[in-house]
């Protein structure tokens, strides 16, 4: 029986460079796409923004936006039938997470409490992000767009305490490469998981394949059957091994229809 391969990748350092340049790893994307494997993007960024890489790189599969919040799944993806929070002509949307105004009220009590200076998305102007984060206009438009998590950074205070504050409101918090993400109870590996699911409902048989370079990646570890971590030195190497992978499956499959 056909194996459905599906890849729930990282977006920041995994596709993309410190450049914020996918250039390197679109050709391998291409191959893999070509395969009929799904890339199921997954990361702290909004929707905005992967429906803007998704549509570059010619991707087409549901993805999990803002560290695990949500699944977006295009409309008529799965044939099966699923539970889901609402829709729109394009997709349905599964939720996992605490709305965005709900997060940014909590932040300022907590901030409040300690004492600490902390700076937000939501406390930046576009012109502001688009230079904290060395992001360009265009894309800190679709940084802004957040619909459940929130980047923050500590610029003065006690992180422990300020970072104990968040669990104690039964918030969950990820270190991403340049700023903490404060958001509901949830992770990566919850979304995956819920993700994989869905897969294994639709195709029966289901091969996963994890590649990410930081913390925050490391949940969908004990979901995936292959988990790639990578690093700026073997970035390109970490996707040629997730290229051998389906490939391996895909002859497979040409000796065993």
């Amino acid at each position: 029986m056909k194996p459905k391969v599906v890849i729930f990748a990282d977006i920041d350092g995994t596709i993309l460079d410190d450049q914020y340049s996918f250039t390197e790893i679109q050709p391998i994307i291409l191959e893999l796409i070509l395969l009929k494997t799904s890339i199921a993007l997954t990361s702290s960024k909004t929707k905005a923004e992967i429906e803007f890489y998704r549509k570059i790189l010619g991707i087409k599969d549901p993805f999990i936006v803002e560290d695990g919040s949500a699944i977006i799944i295009p409309k008529d993806f799965f044939k099966i039938k699923y539970d889901f929070a609402k829709q729109n002509r394009l997709y349905r949307v599964i939720e996992l997470g605490i709305d965005y105004s709900t997060i940014r009220e909590k932040l300022a009590l907590i901030q409040k409490k300690n004492n600490a200076t902390i700076i937000g998305f939501g406390d930046m102007t576009i012109k502001e992000l688009a230079m904290d984060t060395e992001l360009p206009l265009n894309l800190a438009v679709l940084a802004k767009k957040r619909e459940y998590d929130e980047p923050f950074k500590i610029i003065n205070g006690s992180e422990e305490n300020f970072l104990q504050d968040i669990k104690n409101e039964g918030l969950s918090y990820t270190k991403g490469g340049r700023y903490f993400h404060l958001h509901g109870d949830t992770d990566k590996g919850k979304a995956i998981a819920a993700l994989k699911h869905l897969y294994i409902d639709e195709f029966s048989k289901v091969a996963t394949i994890g590649i990410g370079d930081s913390q925050n990646d490391l949940p969908m570890g004990s979901i995936v059957d292959t988990l790639i971590v990578i690093s700026k030195k073997n970035r390109i190497a970490g996707w040629q091994k997730v290229l051998e992978i389906a490939k391996t499956y895909a002859l497979q499959t040409n000796k065993n229809p």
